[in-house]
């Protein structure tokens, strides 16, 4: 394996190329950063850098190569990884995406970055997402638009539109990411990857997020980079209020296993009666019939949801603007200002009754899952990719009356399972006339990634994808 075999390559296999010495991290991490010297001006995926920090990081980890057993070295030893523009690590500085932002670089890193250190990551750049990432896109005033690797004229989705753009133009193997409405599985729809966005509680944090609805994850390339990070970053936390029970047996196991005859519930229709692209009804029939072939149940299901929905979920997501210290909200742009103002004029009983209205929501629609089916399959999302700044233009227009309509069409298939709790996984098994990416979304029961990565991993031998590059 030699330096021209970095690009497209998985994270699994760089590790595994780094513990037979036949790469070095050194080697990885320059490519990677080759990669971003040609395309980032290109797309604008990356948004800061640090290379002299990064390569000592490199060197370090190509020391250890040489003393430490290959057996003993962690799972990641040596792969370069982005980190996105809202979470901090300890020593850099963190934007948010936002002139406002409180200048100096954090005293702490947030948990996942902790675990990703420890699983042997070497931390490389940050990428960029909209101004505190409530939008659907990685469009802000401080960085400006970043671009599909698959088409420049179309967005990448967001909030983890940075992470998505630099795996997909090969920057980087696989790149940090969250979801707190649809922000890993977005991207992962718009730019071809494999997005999971895990259980409430399952990857440990400082805190609860858009009430444990803001997760942590990564965006990769396949289902078993997806399935080694979450082993590597998951885990029981005694700090913490809430974790997920722990799985039977590592997640990177249920790889390749058969799965089962399961019945498949298919979502054809959208809620709140928005219209569904015929590209992304394309890519959940082609799904369905590719799981009637492989011997399970597949029917059509509805998925409806309640009128108080939406402001519930809003109130939510509007005061998770408390997550943000320092800041100066005079030079954070419109819409985060009407959000502010939003948040601030609830009182504390009116969101707690949101807060419950959520938790009903979840108890109805969880009991569907093991009672009509075992999965849900639906489109990620109900649109195709949007322009590059058709949304951000949107969200700044916005009088306050009402959310984005393309946003809304966007997150209206993903953010309820983030206040479900449930994991969810957009794959890119779809592709249009034009060539661009339309994922697929599977959703399971509560707490079952393990089944999620059976089927997930079943899905992408019947329907590959890893031939297909974006034209950037």
């Amino acid at each position: 394996m030699g330096n021209t075999d970095v690009v497209g390559a998985s994270a699994l296999s760089l590790a595994a190329a780094i513990r037979e010495r036949a790469l070095s991290p050194v080697e990885v991490l320059d490519a990677c950063l080759e990669r971003v010297d040609s395309l980032n001006g290109q797309v604008n995926a990356v948004v800061w850098r640090d290379d002299d920090e990064a390569r000592r990081k490199a060197r370090d980890a190509a020391d250890a190569v040489l003393r430490v057993d290959p057996a003993d070295l962690p799972a990641f030893h040596g792969v370069p990884i982005p980190i996105k523009d809202l979470t901090p690590v300890a020593g850099w500085p963190v934007t948010y995406g936002s002139w406002g932002a409180p200048a100096g670089r954090s005293d702490e890193s947030a948990l996942v970055v902790d675990a990703f250190k420890r699983a042997g990551f070497v931390l490389a750049s940050r990428t960029n997402t909209p101004e505190f990432g409530p939008i659907t896109v990685a469009e802000n005033d401080r960085y400006g638009l970043t671009r599909n690797p698959w088409n420049r004229d179309l967005t990448p989705g967001g909030s983890s539109g940075g992470a998505g753009a630099a795996v997909a133009s090969g920057m980087f193997p696989l790149a940090h990411a969250n979801d707190g409405g649809g922000s890993i599985r977005i991207p992962a729809s718009c730019c071809g990857l494999v997005g999971l966005k895990v259980s409430r509680g399952r990857v440990p944090a400082h805190y609860n997020s858009w009430e444990g609805g803001s997760v942590e994850g990564v965006v990769t390339r396949d289902v078993a980079d997806t399935a080694a990070v979450l082993d590597a970053i998951s885990g029981f936390d005694r700090g913490q209020w809430y974790n997920a029970p722990p799985p039977v047996r590592p997640y990177s196991i249920e790889v390749g296993v058969d799965p089962g005859s399961l019945r498949i519930g298919l979502i054809e229709t959208s809620p709140f009666g928005l219209p569904m692209a015929i590209d992304c009804l394309d890519a959940v029939r082609g799904v369905g019939t590719a799981l009637e072939k492989l011997g399970h149940q597949v029917s059509i299901v509805e998925f409806e949801v309640p009128d108080d929905f939406l402001a519930s979920f809003m109130s939510v997501v509007n005061s998770g603007l408390a997550d943000y210290q320092e800041i100066d909200w005079d030079r954070t742009e419109p819409h985060i200002r009407r959000a502010r103002s939003a948040a601030a004029a609830i009182d504390s009983l009116t969101y707690v009754d949101a807060v419950h209205r959520l938790q009903r929501f979840t108890r109805s629609m969880v009991a569907r899952w093991g009672g009509e089916f075992d999965l849900l399959v639906s489109p990620t999302m109900t649109i195709t990719p949007p322009k590059s700044g058709e949304i951000l233009a949107e969200v700044h227009a916005n009088d306050g009356s009402g959310p984005s309509l393309k946003v809304f069409q966007m997150a209206a298939l993903t953010a309820g399972f983030n206040m479900t709790g449930q994991p969810a996984i957009s794959l890119p098994t779809h592709m249009t006339a034009g060539g661009v990416p339309v994922g697929v979304q599977v959703v399971a029961g509560p707490w079952d990634e393990a089944l999620l990565i059976r089927i997930a991993s079943q899905i992408e031998q019947a329907l590959p994808w890893s031939d297909r590059t974006p034209p950037v």
